[in-house]
């Protein structure tokens, strides 16, 4: 029992910190209250919706939807890096921007809504109840995330030029997990000892994000 409890406090929170991804794109947005509270009610809706579809979906489909998360990680990497360097080029050339471009990191994307689902679905598993109620549990924790965030985020006082940095920087982020978790998982799957060099093959691929973070923060400090 003390098990299935931190099981799922633990999936609670994390799905409580993916949700501040869509509080820094509004808490660093100029987007209006109103929208912030329509956006997070769409979270709580597609919540309890992606929930009730738990029932109709056999699990070894997990397998799958986590492949497809890991290409369109790729995907939405790109996006991110594209729209925060855009974002901070029009805000320095006196544009903002922020009202459109929060939507980049804000609106459900495949990966989020791939996230909430199997979220959903090993709640339902764990906790032995009916999928809607594990939605509107995982929406409400979502809700109270974007809400609470947004509101931390604004005292702040945050402008869309931090909202770029952090649209770059979480698009890196997404690269370097599309990188190395199916190594990670390959690795795991052929059983590779360290002796045998395998785990080495991850070495290149980490010096090299070094390199990347390192060049962007220069980068950043240079700017100020």
């Amino acid at each position: 029992m003390d098990y299935i409890y931190a099981a799922s406090t633990g999936i609670l929170i994390a799905i409580f910190i993916f949700g501040l991804k869509t509080g820094v794109g509004c808490g660093f947005s100029t987007v209006k209250k109103r929208d912030v509270l329509i956006l997070a009610g769409a979270y709580f809706l597609i919540s309890v919706i992606l929930g009730s579809l738990v029932e109709m979906v056999d699990q070894s489909y997990l397998e799958g939807i986590a492949n497809l998360g890991m290409t369109l990680h790729v995907l939405i990497a790109l996006i991110l890096i594209g729209a925060g360097i855009y974002t901070q080029k029009k805000w320095n050339c006196g544009c903002d921007v922020s009202k459109k471009t929060f939507l980049v990191i804000s609106v459900p994307c495949p990966v989020c809504l791939t996230a909430l689902f199997v979220s959903c679905m090993v709640l339902a598993s764990t906790l032995e109840i009916s999928g809607w109620k594990v939605g509107i549990i995982v929406g409400l924790v979502f809700f109270t995330s974007v809400i609470s965030s947004t509101w931390i985020f604004r005292k702040m006082k945050k402008t869309p030029e931090d909202l770029g940095t952090a649209m770059m920087f979480l698009g890196i982020f997404y690269l370097l997990g599309a990188m190395l978790v199916p190594a990670y998982i390959e690795a795991k799957r052929l059983n590779l000892a360290l002796s045998s060099g395998g785990e080495l093959e991850i070495v290149p691929l980490l010096i090299f994000s070094l390199f990347i973070i390192g060049g962007y923060a220069l980068n950043n400090i240079r700017g100020q």
